[in-house]
């Protein structure tokens, strides 16, 4: 099976919904020459920092302020597309996807302060709006075939 091959700045696109715009291995192995076996790292760092990041940077928002932890994540994010986005080997790309994953925190802090902010009438159909934008996002950051 075939991979379709991605340019170095697909491999360094920010988390739009979460962990679905992840690259496939084969994309980072056919682009950057990394095994098959450590580029699964690149992945799998997204997803482990995700995990982390979602409940802890809720938490951290209802302490220090959900202004302050949206800045904090979406600086990760753009650091993290930085590092990704110039890496050459493969430890960079994994710190870089690391980074982008602990911006995953952005999702229930936003949902937060929606809750905070908006009259309960319009709660739900801003609720739908952002949660439809993950999926589209998802959908539209995925490789596709030529």
């Amino acid at each position: 099976m075939s991979h379709p091959v991605a340019s170095p700045a697909d491999l360094a696109r920010p988390i739009g919904a979460v962990a679905s715009t992840a690259p496939r291995p084969g994309a980072v192995v056919a682009v950057l020459s990394f095994s098959a076996s450590g580029t699964v790292w690149a992945i799998t760092a997204t997803l482990l920092a995700s995990a982390v990041a979602t409940p802890v940077a809720g938490r951290l928002g209802d302490m220090y302020g959900k202004r302050r932890m949206l800045l904090t994540s979406l600086g990760l994010l753009m650091v993290g597309s930085v590092v990704a986005g110039l890496s050459t080997t493969l430890i960079p790309l994994v710190v870089g996807r690391t980074l982008q994953g602990l911006a995953a925190g952005v999702i229930p802090l936003g949902i937060s302060v929606m809750r905070d902010e908006l009259p309960p009438e319009r709660l739900g159909s801003a609720t739908a709006t952002m949660s439809s934008s993950l999926g589209v996002g998802g959908a539209w950051g995925c490789p596709r075939r030529p």
